[in-house]
């Protein structure tokens, strides 16, 4: 059994975990794959820009339907199109397609990670040039497109520190535990709230539902004390099943909220265990145990990086930490910008 991270470098490492290649042009038999092969280009109507990156076993095994135009092996780059007969309803065509080609391997049962997830909610494709663009949740992976996600920590600081104080001085967090029963994760700490963003909804949107179905927190409390905190990116890889070596972009919308120790959160779904109202050095501890789902660990570094608890002073992979928690993806994140 591999042993657990030892360092914060470490926990990002282990979520921002795919190599930093030039998609459409390096084999992936240089880290994944004993087969020499590239990266197909996953391009909507009407938009030269690369909206996700395939992974070729993923193309190989997907029971494409007529709404696609997939290159040969031979083409350099190589192309999965989505197809536009009319030339006028890019994003109908493009979500015709979508719906289309997952059902047929839902039917299939070609891919583990459709089957074995029962979500029908679906993702939006964040770059598109029109709105919206939408894919299953449990499909983006498969084809490269970047996931969108919602995080908030919640904590309270002691009266003797006092309101917008820095540092671990009079700092607690809640932390809850995973519930054991869930398929990805179980049993590891989470942040405090936190969820996949709907493509019919802002950040702030899917905070205030999980807050209530995760917490039993009221929309008005979230509205009110929710502060944005901007971004953190990164690029996982999956490890499992016909999509192993697959990249998947991520994109997680950071908020705190300051409370008093009147505000306890309480399970309300079947989704968390319990909640621990956790100092400092607790927190660390357990975020270096590895005992945090990868994501999560990502965001309370950044939550330790902005409220000053690690610092250059104290931490010698400082700088390497801040650039690697905003990683460029290999998407555009706009209508009108192309990918890093």
């Amino acid at each position: 059994m591999a042993s657990p991270p030892r360092t914060y470098l470490d926990l990002i490492l282990a979520c921002d975990n795919f190599p930093y290649i030039d998609f459409p042009k390096t084999s992936i038999s240089t880290f994944t794959s004993p087969v020499s092969s590239l990266f197909y280009r996953l391009l909507l109507p009407s938009d030269p820009r690369p909206h996700g990156f395939i992974h070729p076993s993923v193309v190989a095994a997907m029971p494409w339907t007529p709404h696609f135009r997939i290159s040969p092996p031979t083409d350099h780059p190589r192309n999965v199109q989505i197809l536009d007969p009319t030339g006028a309803d890019p994003r109908g065509a493009s979500n015709a397609a979508f719906a289309a080609v997952v059902q047929r391997a839902i039917d299939l049962r070609v891919f583990d990670s459709l089957n074995k997830k029962r979500s029908t909610e679906d993702y939006r494709i964040v770059g598109a040039r029109y709105p919206t663009v939408r894919v299953r949740r449990a499909a983006a992976p498969l084809f490269g497109i970047a996931c969108l996600g919602a995080h908030l920590t919640m904590y309270v600081r002691s009266e003797s520190a006092g309101r917008g104080s820095r540092g671990e001085e009079g700092l607690r967090i809640w932390v809850p535990r995973r519930s054991r029963a869930v398929s990805t994760f179980p049993g590891k700490l989470d942040s405090s709230i936190a969820g996949g963003i709907a493509a019919h909804e802002s950040a702030l949107e899917c905070l205030v539902h999980e807050a209530a179905e995760e917490a039993s927190l009221p929309e008005s409390l979230i509205r009110e004390r929710a502060r944005a905190c901007g971004t953190i990116t990164y690029v996982g890889m999956t490890e499992t099943g016909v999509e192993d070596g697959s990249a998947v972009p991520g994109v997680l919308y950071v908020h705190d909220m300051e409370v008093d120790e009147t505000v306890v959160p309480k399970p309300m779904d079947d989704e968390v265990e319990e909640f621990y109202l956790w100092d400092v050095p607790q927190v660390r501890d357990a975020l270096l145990r590895g005992e945090f789902k990868t994501n999560c660990a990502l965001v309370m570094i950044d939550f330790f990086v902005r409220h000053g608890i690690i610092t250059q002073e104290n931490e010698s992979d400082y700088l390497e930490i801040i650039t690697r928690l905003h990683r460029p993806l290999p998407v555009p994140l706009s209508p009108t910008n192309v990918a890093h």
